[in-house]
């Protein structure tokens, strides 16, 4: 009897052994799958990050250079008027261009934060990444002199942000700071 009892306890035992290891083995194989199964990160709103990052890079440069490639715009561009008592909300690719050579011949510029440092925007609904670009930097803008009148420099502190399109040029632009103040303070009589 006890021969019998030993071998059911056996048999029971070497049962036992074979389902934790299939148990092992099924929980082993459903965690691959699950791994597997996993979808692909969406990397499009970094890869359109980098590559919108280079864009502004460049518009930095031509504007700091007086020689700005207007084919990185949109043709259904806006550059969103930020300052106290703008006459209209917006201003079109051909105004800013007009403004841009305006301020050219009066100003000259100098970009203190070289390289800036670039940062992801968001989109404003769902707020996630979106391929904008925005960045805080300090501008040194000069007033020339003249005949009569020293140059006289005041620094400026930005922040600027940029949207694009599906083409990758830019649709929407918008700059905050105290134009305002430096005007004032370039065109004192001090």
């Amino acid at each position: 009897m006890p021969f019998v009892l030993y071998n059911y306890l056996l048999l029971f035992y070497n049962l036992l052994k074979i389902n934790i290891m299939k148990s092992y083995y099924l929980i082993l194989f459903l965690s691959v799958l699950f791994i597997a199964c996993q979808p692909k990160a969406d990397n499009s709103a970094s890869e359109a990050f980098e590559k919108n990052s280079k864009t502004v890079m460049a518009n930095l440069e031509g504007w700091q250079n007086e020689n700005l490639d207007y084919s990185m715009y949109a043709k259904d561009f806006a550059l969103y008027e930020t300052g106290f008592g703008a006459p209209k909300d917006s201003v079109n690719l051909d105004e800013m261009m007009a403004n841009d050579k305006q301020m050219w011949a009066t100003f000259n510029f100098k970009l203190l934060d070289s390289p800036p440092v670039l940062l992801p925007g968001v989109n404003p609904d769902t707020k996630l990444a979106d391929g904008s670009v925005r960045f805080y930097s300090s501008w040194e803008v000069t007033l020339p002199a003249t005949d009569s009148t020293a140059a006289k420099s005041g620094v400026i502190k930005l922040y600027e942000s940029y949207d694009f399109d599906a083409e990758g040029k830019i649709r929407y632009q918008q700059v905050y700071g105290d134009f305002g103040g430096l005007m004032n303070y370039l065109f004192s009589k001090e």
